[in-house]
């Protein structure tokens, strides 16, 4: 079973997770932006969901931590919850 590490962030509309990956791309920091941002409860952890296993997380967010580039904030990814940004720092 394969697993990764990651952190996002939850917001509710395509342009709030737009605009906080622009901040991140500017050099503001994830995990302060998840804290106050995502409405996810991993915001509290700074966005942090620890270690997870493939097909654990809704689909269109399992696809960008199991599939896209590593340390890269990736998204807007749309998911039924809202849109997340996604960094994943660890795949095995």
């Amino acid at each position: 079973m394969r697993s990764a590490m990651a952190r996002h962030i939850l917001v509710k509309t395509a342009d709030e997770a737009k605009a906080l990956k622009h901040r991140v791309e500017k050099g503001d920091n994830f995990e302060q932006l998840a804290r106050k941002h995502s409405q996810c409860p991993s915001g509290k952890r700074g966005g942090d969901l620890g270690e997870v296993k493939k097909g654990q997380m809704v689909a269109s967010v399992d696809k960008a931590i199991f599939s896209g580039p590593l340390r890269q904030v990736q998204g807007p990814v749309k998911s039924r919850f809202g849109y997340h940004l996604v960094q994943v720092y660890f795949r095995d």
